[in-house]
């Protein structure tokens, strides 16, 4: 049976050893093995999740299969102060990819953001990571591009996308 669950800070050692589960398949045709690693560091150290936890408001949720948690995702409502609710992260294990978990992980997500009152959903995507396609399937639209320079050199190459709620 699949369930979604609120996650808290009791859950981060999880939500960590998925992400150093998860990244290597997901970004390793992308980013350098150097890159890989920093910015597992400094975005999945349990202080990092922490911080975005207590500081920023990120929200976190966990996809299980009984009692076994196969993703994850976090989300910020009122993102920089507007009616938006901000997906920061969204990761399923990779042998998991096309049961439809990710679907249900935005489904949720968009039904708190919702309640919530926001107007619309954002998230950023690597421009070189194949999830844009299931995003623009799912009904987000590209509204932009960034580039987010981080220590070392490195850079995040994303598109901005939305999808609006109603």
């Amino acid at each position: 049976m699949i369930t979604i669950i609120p996650a808290s800070p009791s859950d981060f050692p999880i939500i960590k050893s998925l992400a150093y589960a998860i990244w290597p398949d997901t970004y390793g045709a992308i980013l350098s093995p150097e890159q890989l690693k920093y910015m597992l560091g400094a975005f999945y150290s349990e202080e990092a999740l922490l911080e975005n936890y207590l500081e920023k408001g990120h929200r976190f949720l966990l996809v299980k299969e009984d009692e076994t948690v196969l993703g994850f995702a976090s989300y910020e409502h009122l993102y920089k102060e507007t009616n938006t609710t901000r997906i920061h992260k969204i990761y399923l294990l990779t042998e998991t990819q096309g049961r439809g978990l990710g679907k249900l992980l935005i489904q949720e997500i968009e039904k708190i953001a919702l309640e919530n009152h926001a107007d619309k959903l954002s998230l950023n995507v690597n421009r070189f990571n194949k999830a844009k396609d299931f995003y623009t399937k799912i009904g987000f639209e590209i509204v932009g591009e960034e580039d987010i320079e981080l220590e070392y050199g490195y850079l995040m190459e994303d598109y901005v996308m939305e999808k609006r709620l109603q």
